[in-house]
């Protein structure tokens, strides 16, 4: 049984805490989670962009505002990630400016995937550990709602995709040229239904 009120008060770290992490460690050639590859180093050197490019652009929609307004209760946003995660800088963000536009109804943690196997492992997608996974806990701490690890929508294009293709980086391309074009329109879509559905 996974406590996750005892993860969210004793694991999770604040975004700016997170976001500090990634850096720190890339500065020492080192990535959160897995092995430093340069691959991989140069996959968290893009996020570190993506993300800031995120943070400064992400507008919430009209929807996502109004369903917010309509919650009575706070809420505890705990999401599993790693910085070497592409759909993570693509999504994270939006968490984050979530939670600094309504820091009365959300308070947001992250925690890093592979440091939490038994936490992730509670949440696979299709038998594997993909992330970001975000976990709503009421204010008692209990898991009300789910969401991740990206629109369910990107989810069936990259299936396609990954069948015509086994180069990695060509579907990596496709799936950031979508997030770019999407502006984060489809996630706050989806979280919107999510939100809406916590009333």
């Amino acid at each position: 049984m996974v406590n996750y009120s005892n993860i969210f008060v004793n694991k999770g770290l604040s975004y700016t805490t997170y976001r500090d992490l990634i850096n720190t460690l890339l500065a020492e050639g080192k990535l959160t989670g897995g092995e430093s590859t340069e691959d991989m180093l140069h996959y968290t050197k893009m996020n570190v962009q993506r993300m800031q490019r995120v943070d400064k652009t992400v507008q919430l929609t009209k929807e996502i505002v109004t369903a917010i307004s309509n919650l009575s209760g706070r809420y505890k946003l705990l999401v599993i990630s790693e910085g070497w995660c592409g759909d993570a800088a693509q999504i994270v963000p939006v968490f984050h400016r979530i939670e600094s536009l309504y820091p009365d109804k959300f308070e947001l943690r992250m925690v890093l995937r592979d440091e939490n196997l038994p936490l992730i492992d509670a949440h696979l997608t299709n038998g594997g550990r993909a992330i970001p996974v975000l976990l709503i806990l009421d204010e008692q701490g209990e898991l009300v709602s789910k969401w991740g690890p990206r629109p369910a929508l990107l989810q069936g294009l990259l299936a396609s995709w990954r069948a015509e293709s086994s180069d990695m980086a060509v579907v990596s391309e496709k799936l950031h040229y979508w997030y770019a074009k999407d502006k984060t329109l489809t996630t706050q879509s989806e979280l919107t239904a999510v939100i809406s559905s916590l009333i």
